[in-house]
């Protein structure tokens, strides 16, 4: 394992699990995260992080919502990070104020449960449902998982019991089982509580420090940021 420190917010991580995934891990604090509308590959921008939810010629389809502001447009707009579109799926939420992380699955920022709408972020995805060993896969496909049976490269953002978030991208074609699987035994030491598979395949990007991971070089058109 390779451990790349930038104290005092984030460390980043190399590993291979044993089913043979690389995961690529940045350990951050929840407040250290911006939720970001892009149109470039993640490499390309100046921000370090990772790919975020899913998109459609440009519309995002996935939550992206930082104190009831969707980060491309306003509160409504299609595509703009408002809404989980077309079902409820999971979304990674901070209360800043609860000082708790849950995954809400829900369609749209409206319906998400906080206790300040002035301080909070929101991320969709789909549920990775770290807790429920037996039934994660078909929650996945309820929420319109894309190519979960089909190796591809993944990504994923989950938290700790200390509040602290995970940014990972495998480069390894691999099954959501397989990315699954890698990221409860190579990621948070044990102590992870739950969180999302991000948008895959080629839109599985990181930029961090001297490390960059293009997928297929494709445009992205939302990421999650390190702040600092």
């Amino acid at each position: 394992m390779k451990t790349t420190p930038n104290p005092p917010y984030s460390s980043y991580s190399i590993s291979q699990a044993s089913n043979g995934v690389t995961i690529h891990s940045i350990r951050t604090p929840p407040e250290n995260i911006g939720l970001k509308a892009i149109t470039s590959n993640v490499m390309d921008t100046n921000i370090n992080g990772i790919n975020g939810g899913f998109f459609w010629e440009g519309y995002l389809l996935s939550i992206a919502v930082i104190n009831d502001h969707p980060v491309k447009g306003q509160q409504g707009d299609y595509g703009s990070g408002w809404f989980n579109i077309d079902r409820k799926r999971g979304t990674l939420v901070w209360d800043e104020k609860a000082q708790t992380f849950t995954i809400q699955v829900v369609e749209n920022a409206e319906d998400l449960k906080v206790m300040d709408r002035n301080h909070y972020w929101a991320q969709g995805g789909v549920s990775m449902g770290l807790q429920n060993p037996d039934g994660w896969a078909a929650q996945a496909v309820s929420e319109e998982m894309p190519v979960i049976d089909e190796k591809r490269m993944r990504s994923g953002i989950v938290y700790d019991h200390n509040n602290n978030v995970y940014l990972i991208v495998s480069p390894t074609p691999c099954t959501g089982e397989q990315f699954r699987t890698a990221v409860l035994e190579q990621v948070g030491n044990g102590q992870l509580v739950d969180g999302l598979f991000l948008d895959g395949d080629g839109s599985s990007q990181l930029r961090v420090a001297d490390y960059t991971l293009p997928g297929d070089h494709r445009e992205v058109f939302q990421m999650i940021a390190l702040l600092k």
